[in-house]
């Protein structure tokens, strides 16, 4: 039976005729097939993906050049957009919706002759910290499925963590990459804003929204991150800046200084366990010779209303073209006139936490509320984005819990939105400020479940987090 451990090991075994790629797809559908359960896909390309990796094989033997993701099997979260296949934001709103186009991180996978094999389950409209906020059910944490997988991306990280594919795609507004790879204990990578394009990505919130990175090893997610990244002028956010060979520069010797905030891991609410090994890490870390500094941080208790404020505002603007009329879901209307219309096809078609979400948003945008509420978040991530520039002046990175807590019980939590805000108090930070961060599978509760560290750098410093990120999660520390 195939397991996976690196793209590199996995294109030895393909030169050497260990494995052919229409073998490996087979052994992924199985998987797909016996663990149903998990519920991580909302739609399997079984026939498509036979079909590629057929073509594939056959353009091997035939000796043309092979691209960098030659064979590799990967699955997309519901919100990234494939040309010809359903794409719904796992909402009833967009029930039944085909893509006119594909997204331009997939046309980059496609490039390098990757193979997609279905799209992957999530929160509504990545709305959600749990994976309990789907259409089509929650996502079961493959490592105790009595504990979410968390979210919005969950399905993209069961997918990787039960051996579903290789790796995953998912989109992360506010956490939900970082979030679920530490509930799932694999890598989750949130590149910097702008970094890969957002063209074909549904939109959540556009000034925080990012397509991240689900992998098994770092090596992965720097290949993939190389392919992917750079300009498009599909994407007037997407950056002009290089794209560094990511993957074949991942060595260092370097010793780096690192920040972190006191202020989060004395925080009350992150789980003592978690604080422990963390500072563990960073007195191991010394020993290596990296320099550790603590910063104050004045603004924590901050973040969290203000990323909520400014990403129901614009969620309720960017959900505004989901009606009925053109496309997507549509109710049989009693009533007469088109507000009827637009309110039996949104009431019957968004879930609860998405129209919360919108009421949100329309209440900090309405007329006496506006200068109280939105401006002031504005005000609020101005601030966090200049601390985040006056840190990197001084230090290479910063290191911050990835998660309170770790992967809680279904139904913990969901009565009480300020308690799920929570999930998020670590990793809407990077967001917010527009740095990539990652996070990394290091440690394992009592209670059996893994957790992580994050890791973040400056804006376009992708290759030093990847360096840092070889380091720990090497035999080295």
């Amino acid at each position: 039976m195939y397991q996976h451990h690196s793209i590199a090991q996995f294109h030895k075994d393909i030169e050497q005729g260990i494995l052919s790629c229409e073998t490996v797809v087979r052994h992924y559908l199985g998987q797909i097939s016996e663990r149903t359960h998990l519920n991580a896909f909302v739609e399997v390309f079984t026939e498509e993906a036979l079909e590629r990796a057929k073509s594939l094989d056959s353009k091997k033997l035939s000796g043309q050049p092979l691209g960098k993701l030659f064979g590799v099997v990967i699955g997309i979260k519901d919100v990234i957009c494939y040309k010809g296949h359903h794409v719904t934001a796992a909402s009833r709103i967009l029930e039944g919706f085909t893509s006119l186009y594909s997204a331009t991180a997939v046309e980059r996978l496609l490039a390098e002759d990757a193979i997609i094999i279905g799209s992957l389950n999530c929160d509504e409209f990545a709305m959600g910290s749990s994976n309990e906020h789907s259409a089509y059910g929650r996502v079961l944490n493959a490592r105790d499925e009595t504990r979410v997988p968390g979210g919005s991306s969950g399905g993209s990280a069961v997918a990787v963590q039960a051996g579903l594919c290789m790796a995953s795609l998912g989109s992360d507004t506010g956490g939900s990459v970082r979030q679920p790879a530490d509930f799932c204990g694999i890598i989750g990578l949130k590149p910097t804003y702008g970094r890969i394009s957002r063209y074909g990505l549904i939109a959540y919130a556009s000034s925080f929204d990012q397509i991240g990175i689900f992998t098994l090893s770092v090596t992965d997610s720097a290949l993939l991150l190389e392919v992917m990244a750079g300009e498009d002028h599909f994407d007037s956010t997407a950056s002009r800046e290089p794209v560094p060979l990511y993957s074949r520069q991942l060595e260092s010797t370097a010793m780096y200084k690192m920040a972190y905030f006191p202020e989060s891991l004395e925080h009350p609410s992150l789980d003592p366990e978690i604080r422990s090994a963390i500072y563990d890490l960073f007195d191991q870390l010394k020993e290596k010779g990296h320099s550790i500094t603590p910063v104050t941080f004045d603004y924590l208790d901050y973040i969290v209303p203000a990323y909520y404020v400014l990403t129901t505002a614009e969620a309720t603007s960017n959900l505004s073209r989901y009606d009925g009329v053109k496309y997507g879901h549509r109710e049989p209307v009693l009533g007469d006139g088109l507000t009827d219309f637009y309110q039996a096809n949104r009431s019957a078609g968004f879930g609860k936490e998405v129209k919360r979400r919108i009421m949100l948003g329309n209440f900090v945008l309405s007329a006496g509320y506006y200068d109280a509420y939105f401006t002031h978040a504005q005000k609020v991530r101005r601030l966090i984005i200049n601390k985040t520039d006056e840190v990197f002046r001084d230090f290479d990175l910063l290191l911050m819990p990835t998660v309170p807590y770790p992967a809680f019980r279904f139904g913990e939590k969901s009565n009480d939105p300020v308690e799920m805000f929570l999930a998020d108090l670590f990793t809407v930070f990077a967001n917010l400020a527009g740095i990539p961060a990652i996070s990394l599978p290091l440690f394992t509760h009592s209670n059996g479940m893994p957790f992580g560290v994050q890791a973040m750098t400056d804006r376009f410093k992708e290759l030093t987090l990847l360096r840092l990120s070889t380091l720990l999660v090497s035999d080295t520390i």
